[in-house]
């Protein structure tokens, strides 16, 4: 009785975890609806292919007489697609036409990924002479006293001999809140440039270009950790340079760090435009640097992005922005789901006709396999932007096979215990242990298929890995949260302990001639003896390598009990 409640309570323990993740999903969502955020939804969005979206021409901008070469629109493609795909599992189709770069994005984008798309020239980096806000500041710490112009050489990048008569009236003049830069306007990178930030506030004098994107390597969003190792609530943009970009960036803080505001700061542009202009407060030489400020998680992770994604080979400026229709329509979905509906009725049908009542755990692992799979979905819609195509459909489809697969194998695993005479509760413990291992390793190679995929392909065969990784590992909780725990509360019942008929488990009356485990087969009585042993001779001959010395060692036994 006591084994009998720990098999129980610990299958029960497995089914509340399970309910706790299937009704924490909804609950995450339902937060995020009652919080007001318009992407919190129970309805997955739908990809380029299945719903439309928007398509963005951007042409190269290039001096005259000059061309394009291929190599340079290839890169900017890459640099492209890795902005949008930042932004999450969007099932995006960035390509070129003519010397034309053609984006097309699903849905309506936000507006963070729509600059990121938009902001095509290089990204630059420039030390900031003057700051000021307002739109008519003119030149001068108090704001109304003008600086002493110079028509001197400047001596560095810092020099404010830089701001002639003639910059300074640009300056002053300047309006933010009006357009003031022309769409794929290039900026001399040797001279000082006047120009606001994306927010249309706060205006600048900038110097010449003292780096620029090819000398970052990477630039991630993190949250800051004291000297005392422990984390704060304060994001932060984490940024690190190459070997070449980290040697000027130590030359550049040196000179900076010695300076006053605003000359300490240095001001990073794409498009003309300042993203960030951050104070130097150290001299920063080990190829790595922190950006500090009032970030949010999404500020900190556009910036970041921005950083990361922001240089272009070429300028480009934006010819189009339309919308454009589904590529493939409802008709096209209608058939995938109805292709996804017709293979899980046929190995529902063989379920029922190979496991008999045994089915319903078959049934109800997919009922189950599919409620999460479809939560998940609608959380990454939520939380990453996902999208789903037709591509990922198939691969949920996919996933209805090997999903079906690890059960198959642990029933016949527990059925292959009964044919050695064990009970039903001891074999579905002991096929377990047999199974599980099988299952692992088959879901590995589907993951690993699926991560491969993902990492070395783009768009819709990305999604079809997307949604198979998704759904193995999917497969492997419901199996170990599901499957093997009601089988263990099924075996406890009489109905299949007992083996009855249509139970699935009826193997003592699978027929005359049946396997009995290590080696050994049943003869029934009543069959003829020519019959019999051609029977026993086929046998014999399909037995795996394992029965065939389980069977000798039985054989030498006996022998040697009967000397």
């Amino acid at each position: 009785m006591a084994a009998k409640n720990g098999i129980t309570s610990s299958a029960r323990r497995a089914l509340v975890w399970l309910i706790v993740i299937i009704a924490g999903i909804p609950a995450l969502i339902g937060s995020g609806m009652l919080s007001g955020d318009a992407k919190a939804t129970f309805i997955p969005n739908l990809a380029l292919d299945l719903s439309g979206g928007t398509q963005i021409i951007l042409t190269p901008i290039v001096a005259s007489g000059a061309t394009v070469s291929e190599q340079e629109l290839t890169q900017a493609v890459d640099i492209i697609r890795q902005r949008v795909d930042s932004t999450g599992v969007s099932e995006s189709q960035i390509n070129t036409s003519g010397t034309n770069i053609v984006v097309s994005i699903p849905g309506s984008p936000d507006k963070n990924t729509l600059a990121l798309i938009k902001s095509s020239a290089k990204l630059e980096f420039r030390p900031v002479l003057v700051a000021s806000a307002g739109t008519k500041t003119v030149v001068g710490k108090t704001g109304s006293t003008p600086l002493k112009t110079s028509n001197a050489t400047p001596s560095g990048p810092s020099d404010l001999n830089y701001v002639s008569a003639a910059l300074q009236k640009e300056y002053e003049n300047l309006d933010c809140s009006k357009a003031f830069r022309k769409p794929g306007q290039i900026d001399p990178t040797n001279k000082p440039l006047v120009t606001c930030d994306r927010s249309l506030y706060q205006k600048y004098i900038l110097g010449p270009v003292e780096m620029d994107g090819t000398d970052v390597a990477d630039a991630s969003a993190g949250v800051v950790t004291g000297s005392n190792g422990v984390t704060t609530n304060q994001w932060a943009v984490n940024l690190s340079f190459n070997a070449n970009g980290g040697s000027k960036f130590g030359k550049i803080t040196q000179r900076l760090y010695a300076l006053k505001d605003p000359r300490n700061r240095f001001a990073v542009t794409i498009d003309g435009y300042v993203i960030t202009a951050p104070t130097t407060q150290a001299v920063i030489t080990g190829g790595s640097a922190q950006i500090t400020g009032n970030f949010n998680q999404a500020g900190a992770t556009t910036l970041g992005n921005q950083l990361k994604y922001g240089s272009l080979p070429i300028s480009f400026a934006v010819q189009s922005q339309e919308n454009i229709s589904a590529t493939l329509g409802s008709q096209q979905l209608q058939a995938g789901l109805l292709a996804g509906l017709i293979g899980l009725l046929l190995v529902i049908g063989y379920s029922v006709f190979q496991y008999r009542a045994l089915a319903m755990l078959t049934i109800g692992s997919l009922t189950v396999a599919g409620i999460i799979t479809y939560l998940m979905v609608a959380l990454l819609t939520w939380q990453n932007d996902y999208r789903l195509s037709l591509s990922g459909i198939a691969g949920l489809i996919v996933a209805i096979g090997i999903t079906a697969d690890s059960f198959i194998v642990y029933f016949e695993r527990v059925r292959d215990e009964l044919r050695e005479g064990k009970t039903l509760a001891v074999a579905v413990e002991s096929g377990w242990r047999r199974a599980q291992r099988t299952i692992l390793v088959s879901d590995s190679v589907s993951l690993l298929a699926a991560v491969t995929l993902f990492v070395l392909t783009v768009g819709n065969v990305k999604g079809f890995a997307f949604t198979l990784g998704l759904t193995t590992v999917i497969d492997l909780a419901v199996v170990w949260l599901f499957t093997f725990p009601m089988f263990k509360l099924l075996s406890q019942t009489k109905y299949f302990s007992s083996g009855a008929k249509f139970s699935g488990l009826e193997i003592r009356e699978a027929g005359n001639y049946g396997y009995t485990g290590r080696g050994q087969f049943r003869v029934a009585a009543e069959v003829p003896a020519g019959k019999a042993a051609k029977s026993s001779k086929e046998a014999l001959r399909r037995q795996t390598i394992a029965e065939r010395k389980a069977t000798s060692s039985t054989d030498n036994t006996t022998e040697g009990e009967a000397n």
